[in-house]
């Protein structure tokens, strides 16, 4: 990086930029109509750092977490909150006590997703750290470790089984030689810890499901002491020694079990999703080229498209092919089809300066073999996309769209709610919040 750029740090600036206090404003304005449906809350996680921060060092997934947050009832919009989840060092910085609950890892700041489960609400994040229960308010209620049953830490990835309801997660931290398959029931309790032996401590983000698969993603971003001991941040970089690979376990089965797969070297945070087909396994994933190695402070090494890996159990043959050149991230289906064959996707334009990248651009839909951004007005710039199906029973796009976008022209965000048959009809509803939501990076839908 140049020194004007080690000076002024993009993770800190425009989209990025970190509200410098806690928001909470009530009945907010609407353009159009919020579906009546829609009655539960919409919730998103992100950095924010709380005071100064060191530009030339800071990086981007370390920032303090911040939870933003609107609740929908009635065809309106009753709250937006913003609350920083407290970890030890935003409690001392707002001059509270701690907040309850015993820490793991090395670190306790949660700011990558927060989900709703079992009728509580947790702030995920990954590396060995804690979940943080948070109150329906958003308030921090305490780290948690799922009432006594979570050895370590956990993940900010876990996925969901439509049959079940049970969540399966990939954790990891440097201090254990191995990743850890965790499944939790959908009560909060975790039910079955798993090691899959791996080598040089991987930055496995998230992970995959199918009908009877868990999908491990072991790409070369290893833990890197030399970066540890200098006192870095975020001690993980692109090693060219490591090979990508990924592996098959089966779906609560044991980690001994797991068959790998080598394919070409690249990274991968997010798959769009995973299905079985046969005796193939078939995963659509965003696939980045590398991953720290020009640039240690943020994930700006791209561009990142969409592809697809066929793994044949049978022959042990791997297939890859390119599905789009459009470059994105966040991509999310249906959530019921997690794990199935899907048609329909979603995910964020990812916009691409000299050779940098930023997030935050138009909504871009899958649909079968058809990958298109679809622009949502001058200077309107979105995150991730969540689908909300009409009813439990509804057709793969027959719901809505969420996500937080930002408007240039007032430099604040909107709750944008578009049909998800229709994306590029305009706004169903726009909840007009009274500041901007920074770039971040995971949330969802929490019914009521």
């Amino acid at each position: 990086m140049t020194a004007d750029a080690v000076q002024t740090s993009k993770w800190l600036t425009d989209i990025y930029a970190p509200l410098d206090e806690e928001v909470t404003a009530f009945d907010l304005p609407v353009d159009g109509t919020v579906p009546l449906e829609l009655e539960g809350r919409f919730v998103r996680n992100g950095p924010n750092p709380l005071g100064p921060v060191e530009p030339g060092t800071y990086h981007w997934f370390t920032g303090d977490g911040m939870v933003h947050g609107v609740r929908l009832r009635n065809g309106g919009a009753e709250w937006y909150r913003a609350r920083w989840v407290r970890s030890t060092k935003v409690s001392e910085a707002l001059g509270e006590a701690p907040a309850p609950g015993e820490r793991h890892g090395g670190f306790d700041t949660a700011n990558t997703n927060v989900v709703g489960l079992g009728g509580r609400t947790f702030a995920l994040v990954e590396a060995g750290a804690r979940p943080v229960e948070l109150s329906y308010d958003l308030e921090t209620l305490a780290h948690c470790d799922f009432s006594g049953t979570l050895p370590n830490g956990f993940t900010a990835h876990p996925k969901v089984d439509p049959s079940t309801g049970d969540l399966h997660a990939i954790a990891y931290h440097w201090a254990i030689p191995h990743l850890q398959y965790i499944v939790v029931g959908s009560d909060a309790r975790v039910r079955q810890v798993e090691p899959i032996e791996v080598a040089d401590g991987p930055m496995v983000h998230d992970c995959s499901i199918t009908e009877r698969w868990m999908i491990v993603y072991d790409f070369p971003v290893t833990f890197d002491i030399d970066a540890a001991m200098s006192g870095t941040s975020f001690p993980y970089a692109w090693n060219e020694a490591h090979a990508s690979r990924i592996g098959l376990v089966p779906l609560g089965g044991r980690g001994s079990d797991v068959r790998w797969f080598e394919v070409n070297p690249c990274y991968v945070f997010h798959p769009l999703n995973s299905f079985d087909d046969g005796p193939r396994v078939v995963i659509d994933a965003v696939r980045h080229p590398s991953m720290f190695d020009r640039n240690r402070l943020g994930p700006d090494e791209g561009p990142p498209v969409l592809w697809r890996w066929t793994l044949d159990t049978a022959t042990g043959a791997v297939t890859e092919e390119q599905r789009s050149d459009i470059p994105l991230e966040f991509p999310r289906v249906d959530e019921r089809l997690v794990g199935r064959r899907h048609r329909v996707g979603y995910a964020s334009e990812v916009r691409r300066s000299g050779s940098e990248i930023d997030f935050g651009g138009r909504l871009v839909h899958i649909d079968g073999d058809e990958v298109r951004p679809i622009d949502l007005g001058p200077g309107r710039l979105s995150g991730e996309w969540v689908m909300v199906p009409r009813t439990p029973d509804a057709a793969e796009d027959d719901g809505w769209l969420l996500s937080f976008v930002y408007d240039r022209a007032t430099d604040r965000s909107d709750l944008m709610i578009l049909a998800a048959d229709d994306p590029a009809a305009g706004p169903v509803a726009s909840v007009k919040l009274p500041v901007r939501v920074p770039a971040g990076f995971h949330g969802n839908w929490v019914p009521d």
